[in-house]
């Protein structure tokens, strides 16, 4: 008679941290300024503050905004800062750059937050493959948040993980 089949990962004081997890919900969208510029490259701001004034900011409710500019033209300091005083009562969050920028930024916030007690002197396994855009950043700022905390770190998955970090 064989002998019973035991889940050690399962009886393991291992603690999954899937990233996907914190994904928080919400569009992300990108707001290119060029169309609002004077041949899409010069800011003549009476033009720009009656787009801003008519233009319609609900659309954005709820959304995740990365505010940029797809040409080369020179703008003044103002010009992001204008569109924000516009998008805050709207957007959720509210970055100048491009759509990766904004999913750092994100991260940035919720590996901020995120309270580490849970982790505490434990071994740590970090969930790679995820199916929503998780930055490559997030893993980084997640591992030097957890380094001080946890017993040890490891990526990927319980039956192939690849050990990181061990605490002496």
């Amino acid at each position: 008679m064989a002998d019973e089949i035991i889940n050690r990962v399962a009886n393991s004081k291992l603690v999954t941290i899937d990233l996907e997890d914190y994904y928080p919900s919400g569009k992300r969208l990108l707001f290119d300024i060029k169309d609002w510029l004077y041949k899409g490259l010069i800011l003549r701001e009476k033009d720009f503050r009656a787009h801003a004034l008519a233009f319609n900011w609900s659309q954005y409710q709820n959304c995740y905004v990365a505010l940029t500019c797809s040409t080369d033209a020179i703008l003044p300091g103002w010009a992001f800062m204008l569109l924000t005083v516009y998008l805050q009562p709207y957007a959720k969050k509210i970055v100048t750059g491009n759509l990766s920028d904004l999913e750092t930024s994100i991260f940035q916030d919720i590996i901020s937050n995120l309270d580490v007690g849970p982790f505490k002197d434990k071994p740590v396994i970090i969930k790679g493959c995820s199916k929503k855009p998780v930055p490559e950043s997030a893993y980084i700022m997640l591992t030097g948040k957890l380094i001080p905390h946890v017993k040890s770190i490891m990526y990927g998955e319980a039956c192939s993980s690849v050990p990181l970090h061990k605490k002496k």
